[in-house]
């Protein structure tokens, strides 16, 4: 084992050159790991290639990491030269085993704003680094980056297509915002509550898939199942919450959403030719708007089956809040969509039918519209009066099934965080449904 300063020099020069020769050999590596060796054994190299998969022997990260990490730092001061190639072989190395030194990583961009380094090699040595380290802020910041340069240099078809990921340019990002959600989905999967992954997951669906509502639901169908899989996961179900609203949003645009639009136009102005696009999607849209309460019906059937399956996870009743809450939304945006009766829980006082309750108002606001009073047909029969007027009374929504969950809960459940949970949710329900 190397002792001397000239030893580790000659070690870490050619460790970080079979790191290169790795990737020559195999592009298409997918993970990186450490391989447990406390000392080395045989006179061979410490990175070991087998198939797609990349290790490295632990005895010698303890003089590879600060070996380049003190190289690179140099250079920085300007106290040493390295040249182009030396500097991607070095912050390469180092990203690997320390995804998190900013340094290296604002290297990195400088050489692919000189033209230097194709910026996707960033993206993919960046997925190598969140199969180690799956919430290394830096790599999803830097990932951010290097995505918000093609989006701004109006480069990325182009230099998708040296990635071979497709022929038309829609087909590209759309392979592309994919292969994000994909790397998302790993990360989130290998460190529980990931905020940095699907924080990263909705900057993709705002900047490269503009929140369309194609998008938002092959996204909330595609994460169905992972959130079945990690009932405890807070992030994914927030995840699944913002394609829910978006959903909203995009069909019946609300302020948030609208000013949410406006920054993202202003950092991208390329994507201002294409709202034109956007337009004929909207027109599309209303017809769509129809599914949204069975989506949200479907999001508290989810939510039902997991809190039978799974009793005392607390994030899951949080989520049913906020489906509830959008539901709600929903219903005063199309008030015959969600026409209810009253709790049948008279022991409440809070809920006695002698108080007028949110459901018959939409009930009354509902009957109105069917009606078509003589003041509405005077206005005219618009187009927001044909949808209301097509639209299915869902008589399973509302705060009587929510009660009637609760109360079954209640009295079948013999899980002490369970009873609790929905206890509180009754006391919010009571209390949102009187403001």
């Amino acid at each position: 084992m190397a002792e001397s300063p000239e030893e580790v020099a000659v070690l870490v020069q050619r460790v970080v050159k079979d790191i290169r020769n790795a990737f020559k050999r195999n592009p298409h590596i997918d993970e990186i790991g450490l391989i447990p060796c406390p000392e080395a054994r045989y006179n061979r190299s410490p990175i070991v290639l087998v198939e797609n998969k990349l290790g490295v022997e632990s005895w010698c990260v303890k003089f590879l990491l600060p070996y380049v990490h003190n190289k690179l730092l140099l250079y920085r001061q300007r106290k040493q030269w390295l040249n182009k190639d030396e500097l991607i072989d070095i912050t390469c190395t180092l990203l690997l085993l320390n995804p998190d030194f900013t340094t290296a990583w604002n290297v990195r961009k400088e050489l692919i704003l000189s033209g230097t380094l194709n910026p996707l090699k960033d993206l993919h040595l960046g997925k190598l680094a969140l199969t180690k380290f799956p919430k290394s802020p830096e790599t999803w910041i830097h990932r951010r980056w290097v995505l918000q340069q093609l989006i701004q240099e109006n480069s990325l078809p182009t230099l998708v297509t040296k990635g071979n990921l497709g022929a038309a340019p829609v087909e590209r990002i759309h392979r592309l915002v994919q292969e994000e959600m994909d790397v998302c989905s790993e990360a989130a999967g290998r460190y529980p509550s990931n905020y940095n992954a699907w924080s990263h997951r909705i900057w993709v669906l705002q900047h490269l898939g503009k929140l369309t509502v194609k998008v938002l639901l092959d996204e909330l169908s595609s994460t169905k199942y992972w959130v079945s899989t990690h009932v405890s996961d807070h992030s994914g179900f927030h995840y699944r919450q913002f394609l829910l609203k978006s959903l909203i949003g995009r069909t019946m645009p609300d302020n948030n959403i609208v000013v949410q639009k406006q920054v993202v136009t202003e950092q991208n102005p390329s994507l201002q030719k294409e709202e034109e696009s956007e337009a004929a999607e909207a027109a599309c849209a209303e017809e769509q708007s129809m599914d949204l309460p069975r989506h949200l019906k479907e999001e508290l059937e989810l939510c039902t089956d997991l809190i039978d399956t799974y009793p005392g996870h607390e994030t899951l009743w949080c989520h049913r809040r906020r489906v509830f809450y959008l539901q709600h939304h929903l219903s005063n945006k199309i008030p015959l969509l969600n026409v209810v009766l009253p709790s049948v829980d008279s022991s409440d006082e809070t809920l006695t039918s002698s108080q007028p309750s949110p459901a018959t108002s939409h009930m009354a606001q509902a009957m109105d519209v069917d009606g078509l009073n003589e003041s509405s047909s005077k206005q005219g029969y618009t187009q927001e009066t044909k949808r209301l007027k097509r639209a299915p009374v869902q008589d399973t929504l509302g705060p009587e099934m929510e009660y009637r969950f609760i109360d079954k809960v209640l009295s079948t459940c013999r899980d002490v965080e369970q009873v609790r949970f929905a206890t509180a949710y009754r006391k919010w329900l009571v209390t949102f449904l009187g403001q």
